[in-house]
């Protein structure tokens, strides 16, 4: 009778421990090929898994299905909370005992295959071109190779108060700033400070990072004619007494609380928001904005979360038909109905439930307008500099007077090679 171990440990290092597997043999490596195990024989298979705690019982439920689906195996799954925000620097820190299938962002790949951290999904690989859009794999590939199955978009758009705005005046950022919404009310939010929200202005103003295809580690555009406008456009932005920085949760409180006209965020966001503002709340891709002479949308980076398997899993068969099991349409739809994780399933584009979701249709009209991040381990050397630059803007340290030379700055820091 088949058991499975079900291990869940927290960070603060109390441990839950459930039993419903048989004992595993470590020593019987697999192959991703040649796998001679069959439901008559079945093979012995440990994996380790990070799921978030939120994800917890759907991933405990996901493992029992994929027994069932996998007769050839005999498996004990040892499952662990360790958020995506923290499955990088784990697996960084200990690979060893790091799980064998895991979450993370796309953006880490190209630092993660350089550090030889990360398995190559080669198993079914024309399967999976069919179920995701392409713009999906190219963020979770590197040289040619896939590294993670995409399961959900990891970005950012606009939510606004239907009692401010209406449908029209959202599409453009310098409609929204003129219009006087009262003493006590801020008419735009957005988290500057944050270097994974700067680079939209400079998108839209058509400036590159790392080329334009994002694979020059040497060329950076942000300190050119365009550069220098999107950042007294921001300059200008947050010296507007209509904006506030979005920062320590106040633009989302005074959202709730009908005093903000639109803030940026993604679908972490939805849940309070809408039980604040029910109907009035509304969401969209972001806006236009006027900047260096033309019009164009924010565009931010196109990132997604993705399941991975790390390099040196003892099942790497194994592993990477669980991360593809766990990214397949079932799954994203019952993580959808369950989280309101938003899917990447192109079958699931057309579902109704899901398109009736407000956050999840503006994170995918949003992705029409983003920019692929940087699929180059160079991408290291950008968040801090970017931060540095939104930082200074946001406290004043940075003025029209002095921007040219802070651009100069962080050009020359993000294109210094990442591992001197």
């Amino acid at each position: 009778m088949r058991k499975r171990l079900l291990a869940l440990t927290m960070m603060s290092a109390l441990t839950v421990t459930a039993f419903a597997g048989c004992g595993s043999d470590k020593s019987n490596t697999q192959k991703p090929a040649g796998n001679a195990a069959s439901a008559e024989n079945p093979q012995a298979v440990s994996l380790k898994l990070w799921t978030s705690e939120e994800d917890y019982e759907l991933t405990e439920d996901m493992c029992a299905r994929f027994d069932e689906a996998h007769p050839e195996y005999k498996c004990d799954f040892e499952i662990t909370i360790i958020n995506v925000d923290e499955s990088v620097e784990q697996l960084e820190t200990d690979p060893d005992n790091a799980a064998d299938v895991f979450i993370m962002p796309s953006g880490s790949i190209p630092q993660l295959v350089e550090e030889g951290l990360v398995y190559p999904i080669t198993y079914d690989a024309d399967t999976l071109k069919g179920l995701y859009s392409e713009g999906a794999l190219d963020a979770c590939s590197m040289n040619g190779e896939l590294y993670g199955v995409p399961f959900t978009p990891n970005s950012w758009f606009m939510f606004y108060n239907k009692k401010l705005f209406n449908a029209e005046e959202v599409k453009s950022l310098e409609t929204m700033m003129a219009k006087d919404l009262g003493d006590d009310t801020y008419n735009f939010a957005c988290s500057l400070s944050n270097s994974w929200y700067i680079e939209a202005w400079f998108y839209a103003a058509g400036c590159t990072l790392f080329g334009e295809d994002g694979t020059t580690p040497d060329d950076c555009t942000w300190n050119n004619a365009n550069g220098l406008a999107a950042g007294e456009y921001i300059i200008d932005l947050v010296n507007n007494p209509k904006y506030i920085e979005d920062k320590d949760g106040i633009a989302g409180s005074l959202m709730k609380e009908g005093k903000l006209g639109a803030i940026c965020t993604g679908t972490w966001g939805y849940p309070e928001l809408l039980e604040a503002l029910g109907d009035d709340l509304g969401a969209v891709a972001l806006p236009t904005v006027e900047i260096a002479g033309k019009t164009a949308n924010l565009s931010n980076f196109a990132d997604y979360k993705c399941f991975a398997v790390k390099s040196n899993t003892s099942a790497p068969l194994a592993a990477q038909q669980l991360a593809e099991f766990f990214a397949n349409e079932e799954n994203q739809l019952l993580r959808y109905q369950k989280n309101s994780t938003p899917p990447t399933a192109l079958s699931l584009t057309d579902n109704a439930d899901i398109m009736s979701d407000i956050s999840t249709c503006a994170l995918l009209a949003q992705t029409e307008f983003a920019t692929p991040q940087p699929a180059i381990s160079q991408i290291n050397a950008y968040w801090t500099p970017a931060e540095a630059l939104g930082t200074g803007i946001v406290n004043g340290e940075i003025t029209k007077a002095n921007l040219q030379e802070s651009l100069d700055s962080l050009v020359q820091s993000v294109t210094t090679k990442a591992f001197e």
